[in-house]
């Protein structure tokens, strides 16, 4: 999927200048536009919090440093569970910097949403060790899981047997993205009620995780915007980023 186009040198040499209360009045305009935006936005977190459960019955056991955890674990004594499925597979060395992109959000941001009730987890396929490996490099401080000896990767549409990927497409985010690949990303949520019954109430993939990634916000309000030709060409590893700013990345 490619990006929106790059903001080049030309068009911002070019750019309208226009007086500061000429500026006021496209400014509230697009005010208007934002509010309503924001009114649609509070209408689909409604909805998508009124979407219908289901009640999750397989007994997941994942591996830890801690040891062996279950799925009711990962909530650490919380209602509501936030897991992100990151692409880290067995004996891949491959480390996603999509995934990592998004990692780096987390540990921040979790310690005022777990004050209100939600856990969060990371799950991978990969191994205990090879887990704590990435997460001693980058580190992370969030609770991350091996689901490598369970089915929940595959049930829960991030990860795909050689033969699915032999199709061409593996029915990812909903059959909506034809990627092919053994291993790749998502966000699920779960609920468990005082009794102890657990509920997978939503989950989402692909540009989905986007929801979760502080810096676009920061970008999307800056006049170069995500400055990119395709979508996160210029993101890295945080430990691998160059020391000097990077310029747009287009050809002009």
């Amino acid at each position: 999927m490619a990006a929106a186009p790059c903001i080049t040198d030309e068009s911002l040499r070019t750019h309208p200048v226009v007086t500061r209360e000429e500026w006021l009045a496209s400014r509230k305009e697009l005010l208007a536009e934002e509010k309503r935006h924001l009114r649609e936005w509070d209408a689909l977190a409604a909805k998508r919090r009124a979407l219908p459960w289901v009640k999750v019955t397989k007994p997941y056991r994942f591996q830890s440093p801690d040891g062996e955890k279950t799925l009711g674990d990962l909530f650490r004594g919380r209602s509501q569970l936030f897991v992100y499925h990151f692409m880290l597979a067995p004996d891949d060395d491959h480390l996603c910097d999509g995934c990592c992109f998004v990692a780096d959000h987390v540990d921040a941001a979790r310690r005022h949403f777990e004050h209100n009730d939600l856990a969060f987890a990371a799950i991978s396929r990969a191994s205990p060790d090879e887990i704590a490996a990435v997460r001693e490099r980058m580190g992370w401080t969030f609770p991350w899981v091996s689901s490598g000896a369970t089915d929940f990767n595959y049930d829960y549409g991030v990860s795909f047997t050689p033969e699915q990927v032999a199709t061409g497409n593996v029915g990812y985010n909903f059959a909506t993205s034809p990627y092919a690949h053994e291993d790749l990303h998502g966000i699920s949520l779960f609920y468990r009620n005082p009794d102890g019954d657990i509920f997978h109430t939503y989950s989402t993939y692909a540009r989905g995780s986007e929801v979760i990634v502080g810096a676009y916000r920061f970008l999307d309000l800056a006049p170069k915007g995500r400055n990119e030709r395709e979508i996160m060409d210029w993101v890295r590893h945080h430990d691998r980023y160059e020391t000097s700013p990077r310029a747009c990345s287009c050809r002009h």
